[in-house]
């Protein structure tokens, strides 16, 4: 019996892996430390941000906005000495940077990076590396990621469906018993077409296996991906993180306990 293929676009994404080392940080608070990597391929980024760490420029700030199963933000100037109860945590727009996305990097528990303004004020997505965040995320199931890629989708997949298949869709129903052969190779063309549609459409979502692992295991927070520059992960300490994500806070997203940052350093 010849094998008939079915009409579905495959949304594998091919893995990716981080760029070399070079760096390591450690940031120490008032409720323990953490330790990780910067990556060598986010060069401005890393540069700045071991510059600000080399003047002293986050040591005794806070962690200004705190917020369980998403992230954990720090290092604002305004933050150095603020009263208690005092919204803190609005950066330096003087410090602001070109961005430097990489596809290689998502947005992990432990990932490193950096904040921006929105893009009604700041169109060209720029980095604050006044301060910066580190994300706890939430673990997926992995169902619970294939759901979220089919939604997302969808709308993008039924467009590319109207135009490279609905056309032909008489022609294949003849096909189909006719000559399975050309069949098979018409559906294997036209979900060619209608992935790569889906792959070059802005919003798509489309998670590598490297992902999948990643959110279903340490988690993460995929809706990040792509938006902010990553240039580093936390890679012992992650019970930091959580620690502090989960203290009680104010209605600024404050910890109602000051988290201090004591000292960040970046070595070789």
């Amino acid at each position: 019996m010849k094998k008939i293929y079915i009409l579905i676009v495959g949304l594998c994404l091919s893995a990716v892996s981080a760029g070399g080392q070079t760096k390591e940080v450690t940031i120490e608070t008032n409720v323990g430390t953490m330790k990780g990597i910067l990556y060598d391929d986010v060069s401005n980024h890393v540069r700045t941000f071991t510059d600000r760490a080399g003047k002293g420029l986050y040591n005794g700030t806070l962690f200004t906005r705190v917020i369980p199963d998403f992230m954990i933000q720090g290092g604002a100037p305004d933050s150095k000495n603020a009263p208690a109860g005092a919204q803190v945590g609005f950066g330096d727009r003087s410090a602001e940077i070109l961005p430097e996305k990489s596809s290689a990097y998502f947005f992990k528990k432990g990932t490193i990076a950096a904040p921006r303004q929105n893009d009604e004020i700041n169109p060209q997505k720029k980095s604050d590396m006044s301060q910066f965040f580190i994300v706890q995320g939430k673990v997926y199931r992995e169902g619970e990621l294939d759901t979220l890629q089919r939604a997302t989708n969808l709308p993008i997949r039924r467009k590319a469906m109207a135009e490279f298949y609905q056309p032909r869709k008489a022609t294949m129903d003849s096909l189909k018993t006719a000559d399975p052969k050309e069949y098979n190779r018409l559906v294997v063309e036209i979900n060619q077409k209608v992935d790569s549609v889906i792959r070059a459409t802005p919003g798509h979502l489309l998670f590598s296996e490297i992902q999948k692992e990643a959110y279903t295991t340490v988690g993460g927070s995929h809706h990040l991906d792509g938006q902010y520059t990553i240039y580093g992960e936390i890679t012992e300490g992650l019970h930091i993180i959580d620690r502090i994500a989960n203290q009680p806070r104010d209605g600024y997203d404050r910890p109602k306990k000051d988290i201090r940052i004591i000292r960040v350093s970046v070595h070789e």
